[in-house]
């Protein structure tokens, strides 16, 4: 299983980071025990003094694919599912000053929270799904993939072109505006169309 990560796919949390808004699907890879194993908390390691929450939709592959046709890729997945891509971002930052890979501050044990449940495509409006992270009960992220620069087909048909796609695979889509630090104590929940899917005890 890979874990595929799509950064700086909505406009607004690109720009709150002062970043530049890619031309095309910008990527990046997680190892798959990045995955925060199901109900465990979240420890915040001890080489970093800045963990921000991203919460994500994801997307799960259903079909073996490469050099997959936009207009096809619709059927390379059935199940969307929610996610935390947590980041180092005082790690991030001293990597991108030197011109370096992230995978420091963005694959580290536990940094990939996958929710348990993954709801159907039929049962949805693709384009109008709405979801959101609520830290300590404030709500801190809202998004909907309308929102986004690259939707799901272009994201999909975009991997392909340079790696197979395997069933299984996740790629988290990116995310909105609103991303921030957490610290020992504090909880985030996150909700699909008002459904909760995911909660994470911070320590």
């Amino acid at each position: 299983m890979k874990i595929i990560c799509i950064g700086r796919n909505y406009v607004d949390h690109a720009k709150e980071l002062g970043n530049k808004v890619p031309e095309e699907p910008m990527f990046f890879l997680k190892p798959d025990s990045a995955v925060l194993p199901a109900r465990n908390p979240f420890y915040i390691p001890e080489w970093t003094n800045d963990v921000h929450y991203e919460l994500e939709l994801i997307i799960k592959i259903s079909r073996l694919g490469k050099y997959i046709q936009k207009k096809h890729a619709h059927t390379y997945f059935d199940n969307v599912g929610l996610g935390i891509d947590f980041t180092a971002r005082d790690v991030q930052k001293a990597l991108k000053d030197k011109g370096h890979p992230w995978e420091k501050a963005k694959g580290f044990d536990g940094s990939a929270v996958v929710s348990r449940k993954f709801v159907s495509k039929n049962e949805l409006d693709l384009e109008n799904l709405n979801f959101s992270l609520e830290k300590n009960g404030e709500e801190v992220q809202n998004g909907s993939p309308n929102q986004m620069m690259f939707g799901f087909d272009d994201i999909i048909s975009h991997l392909s072109q340079f790696m197979t796609l395997k069933i299984g695979d996740l790629i988290f889509t990116g995310t909105p505006s609103g991303v921030g630090p957490v610290k020992d104590g504090d909880q985030l929940v996150g909700y699909l169309n008002g459904q909760r899917m995911l909660k994470v005890d911070i320590k």
